[in-house]
């Protein structure tokens, strides 16, 4: 049995701050509150920290005012753009820290810019890991999603308590970037079987097989790992609310093809996918990933 180290974060007196708060950032932000920490959040956009306020979640006046007051610093952006900009620009997190804070960064980004914020925290006295979330909304929101882990140990096991409210559980990869690179080879899993889900679903229906049974037994076969079985509810009644958002797959899956042609990996599956998927964005992006699915057979969503 693993013994917590003496200096973990406590509910007490560790002071969270929370950057970003669009579908999975807004779901852990309120997980953190519910579970008695003392958090606040910030947004670039209004509207979204509006709606935070009302839920007596605490906004920030100003990211470098969240900053300053916290203790612990997460973030859950959309992309590199936006991580860069709110770690890296002139009034960005790394300009406003304080020595000794710690960052969680759970975005998914590019290995690239994680290795250069795990850089530059460093520079500045910082501890940060890269904190990459495995798991969708309903994930989530049942405080079940997993989480990879990247950089030092000690800072991993400091925040344990943490992980404790809103994961079933947590992993430390290895060294700074690691976490991010653990989660697009999750990602890359996750778009390539979605896409063969929608395949066999087209092949079914063009065999011209009953589509409810098709879609039943589909779910109940050994082949179908857990974190689809969902996706057919979903098929069925036709509705692709987003989960997961299509157009974060296909960025997620841009990143990945990126990372293997920097790393010498074949991907050819994965490659398929990447076109698949971009070529679905101009009319189903904003929907589920599990809209692929009609994409594919040729449905109207």
């Amino acid at each position: 049995m693993s013994v917590m180290p003496v200096n973990t974060l406590s509910k007490s007196t560790a002071k969270i701050g929370f950057i970003g708060l669009g579908l999975m950032g807004s779901r852990l932000i309120q997980r953190l509150h519910a579970s008695g920490w003392n958090a606040q959040a910030w947004n670039r956009s209004p509207d979204p920290a509006r709606a935070m306020s009302q839920k007596g979640i605490r906004i920030a006046a100003s990211l470098a005012e969240l900053v300053a007051d916290s203790d612990v610093v997460l973030s859950c952006l959309a992309n590199d753009a936006a991580v860069h900009s709110v770690y890296l620009d002139k009034d960005g997190v790394l300009s406003a820290e304080k020595p000794g804070t710690i960052l969680l960064e759970m975005s998914t980004i590019s290995p690239q810019l994680s290795r250069l914020l795990h850089q530059e925290a460093s520079t500045r006295g910082l501890s940060l890991l890269d904190l990459a979330i495995s798991g969708s909304t309903p994930a989530v929101d049942a405080g079940k999603i997993t989480l990879f882990a990247g950089g030092e140990r000690d800072t991993f096991e400091q925040c344990i308590p943490l992980y404790e409210s809103i994961a079933k559980q947590w992993f430390l990869i290895g060294g700074g970037s690691s976490g991010v690179q653990m989660k697009l080879i999750v990602n890359l899993l996750l778009g390539v079987e979605m896409q063969a889900i929608a395949e066999a679903v087209s092949l079914g229906e063009h065999l011209q097989l009953n589509r409810d049974v098709l879609l039943d037994v589909l779910s109940k076969t050994a082949v179908i790992a857990p974190a689809f079985v969902g996706k057919f509810q979903k098929i069925r009644n036709n509705d692709y609310s987003p989960e997961f958002p299509l157009r974060l797959m296909s960025k997620d899956m841009d990143l990945i093809m990126e990372t293997a042609v920097s790393a010498g990996a074949n991907l050819p599956a994965a490659s398929v996918s990447q076109s698949v998927l971009a070529s679905s964005l101009p009319s189903i992006g904003d929907l589920d990933l599990a809209a692929i699915t009609p994409f594919v057979v040729g449905h109207k969503v």
